[in-house]
């Protein structure tokens, strides 16, 4: 028999216990019958409004002291207002006991409650309370993508302790310092991303970080200094950096800058990483991400989320995190059984580029590379890049001249087009003396097109400033087969050839593709629209929703950078020529690839070139890496694009539409003002277009 002292403490230790509030439909019709917004219900608790709905619709709970504060309003609340039907105890009691057993049936019908798995043993404190009366959304009643992982892939921290993540959710973080943060990222956060890959790894977390919140957690709220925003890192003895380091978690050699990545050992099969981003540190580039640095934290992280979940967790700025889509769908090992052992260990994965770095054949290099510097290279380079042309004034013609218009056409991620169904070199180069051309083989070819007749009135399909070859120079494959396709007898003189081939991009084209395509139709961009239609839809799309058009531009981003990035350049003012740079250490290092890339997209828009010329009879006035500016009696390009009678486009020529490769009305100009510009040795395209030709070489 327990005595009255051991009674009491059990009954002062339930008294003691936090206090359950309602369930989170009741909570919604207390405040309504209050008549209270919850914009002031979250101004009286001195949180934010998402923080409110989240715990109206169970999403998250609040905690100390808030909770308290909440369950005392609630209480008032609800003897006010008692919910219509509410009986006693007393007769409650009654009914059950006289009401007979719930049949199976019944039973059956009732929503069970729904338990999210948490992210490890600890359960996130944030996790909704008791169930609410009100039956449970369809969708809310599915299981997560991957129940390791219940609340997404990222969360922006705000100064308040509010943890934004995708789907509107809102957790409760507690963290005062970066060590704590970390530790509650991997332990209670419940974020994180699968494997793109069987064979690849889970994404890590990625906690983006708004001003308040780095200042919060002991950062500076802006790095400041005389170098470029993406080399400033904070020195290795301030204060966060010496907590990182004593708590026994390291940092990547980029340091903690912008992108800080903090991490362990692996130990077994557990990775210990957490990304961070730091917004007030310029770590979304307002050229990749335009506005988003601005947003609320619940639309960055709404932004974030969906470029996560249609490209990839961000790793870093959008080149980098184009390299790391590289490798995350195409993993460089797998696992194999050892024949000796019978143990699996890591083994090569076949189509990717393996785990080691591999030097590039001299004429693919870059002037400041060690196979170059080392060996005394001197025969040239391949000069692989995208289109930079005008047409010579003295060739326009009078009719030309009198046209009203010059109207700029875009293609869709040009480049991203030319990366479909791209076979490239797997294997290193071997060198050849006097090979016979092969159009299957990638690699670098040795050969004289200067022979080659190009309508003056075209650019060349062999150099990126459009101008005549005058010797033999080097060039990749799709640019020798171009000379091939078009009748010439192509000779090389030497090669460097890959004998072990793939078609490495295909699973990066393949997402990314689907991602601008889903992107775009979010925007009312869809593939079923008519050229008016889409046209008209492309004119307003960017103001449908900022957020969206965001994330489009993310992923146009991406695919440049990405490219870019498999030939980045050394980086900082202690670099000296011929030394080995960080980006050398990468199997992505591949120039060669890059070089692929760009020739095929350089070859696809003159094909196209082309065949206008002969369809219409029309030639451009320039062209800028993947825009070309055509002379026009009207200010849209259904003024001058080739059509059937059917009213169906011409193939081969430039056709208007959202897929990758295909055109979009880019910019209209008066023709006087262009012709002015060339007259002057500007190019129309680059102020109808306003962009880079160059794809950027990342960071």
């Amino acid at each position: 028999m327990p005595s009255e002292e051991e009674l009491f403490a059990s009954v002062d230790a339930l008294l003691n216990e936090e206090p359950h509030l309602p369930p989170p439909a009741e909570r919604a019709r207390l405040r309504e019958a209050a008549g209270i917004t919850q914009a002031r219900l979250a101004t009286a608790l001195k949180t934010t409004t998402q923080s409110v709905k989240n715990w109206e619709n169970g999403r998250s709970e609040p905690k100390s002291p808030r909770l308290d504060a909440y369950q005392r309003l609630l209480n008032g609340w609800a003897a006010k207002y008692p919910a219509p039907g509410v009986v006693s105890a007393a007769a409650t009691v009654a009914a059950a006991s006289a009401a007979p057993a719930t049949s199976e049936v019944e039973s059956a019908d009732a929503p069970e409650p729904v338990d999210v798995p948490g992210a490890g043993p600890a359960r996130p404190a944030t996790l909704a309370g008791p169930a609410s009366r009100r039956p449970a959304p369809k969708k809310a009643a599915k299981p997560a993508a991957d129940p390791r992982f219940p609340h997404g892939p990222l969360a922006v921290l705000d100064g308040d302790g509010s943890a934004y993540g995708t789907g509107g959710i809102v957790l409760d973080c507690p963290a005062t310092s970066v060590v704590e943060l970390v530790e509650w990222t991997l332990k209670e956060s419940g974020l994180g991303a699968p494997r793109l890959h069987r064979n690849g790894k889970d994404s890590d977390p990625l906690i983006v970080l708004t001003a308040a919140a780095a200042v919060t957690l002991g950062l500076p709220e802006r790095l400041e200094g005389h170098e470029q925003r993406r080399s400033l890192r904070l020195p290795e003895d301030h204060p966060v950096v010496k907590q990182v380091v004593k708590a026994k978690w390291r940092l990547t050699q980029r340091g903690f800058g912008p992108w800080a990545r903090i991490y362990r050992k692996v130990q077994g099969r557990e990775r210990q990483c957490v990304q961070l981003a730091i917004l007030s540190w310029d770590a979304l580039d307002e050229r990749s991400w335009p506005g988003v640095a601005q947003m609320e934290p619940a639309d960055v992280a709404r932004v974030l989320g969906i470029y996560a979940q249609r490209v990839i967790t961000p790793r870093g700025s959008t080149a980098v995190s184009g390299l790391e889509l590289m490798t995350a769908l195409r993993p460089p090992t797998r696992a194999v059984q050892d024949p000796q052992t019978g143990n699996w260990v890591p083994g090569h994965n076949p189509g990717s580029l393996g785990t080691e770095p591999m030097d590039p054949a001299p004429p693919e290099a870059t002037a400041e590379h060690p196979v170059v510097v080392d060996s005394g290279w001197s025969g040239g380079f391949l000069n692989e890049e995208a289109y930079q042309w005008v047409r010579d004034v003295s060739l326009l013609t009078d009719e030309e001249c009198t046209l009203p218009y010059a109207v700029g056409l875009d293609l869709n991620t040009a480049f991203l087009a030319a990366a479909a169904r791209l076979v490239v070199g797997l294997s290193a180069p071997d060198h050849c003396h006097a090979p016979k051309f092969n159009p299957k083989i990638p690699g670098s070819w040795l050969v004289d097109l200067s022979h080659v007749e190009v309508d003056p009135r075209l650019p060349s399909p062999f150099t990126p400033d459009g101008t005549r070859p005058t010797g033999p120079a080097w060039y990749q494959t799709h640019t020798v087969a171009y000379a091939q396709e078009l009748g010439c007898n192509v000779a090389p003189l030497e090669a460097y050839l890959r004998r072990e081939t793939g078609a490495y991009l295909d699973p990066w084209h393949d997402r990314l593709k689907n991602a601008y395509v889903d992107t775009l139709a979010d925007l009312g961009v869809t593939r079923d629209l008519d050229d008016g239609a889409f046209l008209a839809a492309m004119e307003r799309h960017k103001d449908v929703d900022p957020a969206m058009a965001a994330v489009l531009a993310a992923i146009k981003a991406t695919v440049k950078g990405g490219i870019g990035k498999l030939r980045e350049r050394p980086q900082g003012k202690k670099y000296k020529e011929g030394e080995r740079w960080p980006a050398l250490q990468r199997p992505t290092w591949r120039p060669d690839i890059r070089a692929a890339v760009i020739s095929k997209a350089r070859i696809n828009m003159h094909r196209k070139l082309n065949n206008m010329a002969k369809m219409t009879g029309l030639y451009p006035l320039a062209v800028l890496s993947d825009c070309v500016v055509y002379p026009s009696p009207g200010d849209s390009p259904l003024d001058f694009l080739p059509y059937a009678a059917s009213g169906k486009p011409q193939p081969g020529g430039f056709r208007l539409g959202p897929t990758p490769g295909l055109a979009k009305l880019e910019g209209v100009q008066s023709m006087l003002w262009a012709v002015d510009l060339m007259e002057q040795g500007y190019n129309p395209a680059r102020h109808i277009k306003g962009g880079d030709a160059v794809l950027d070489e990342g960071e």
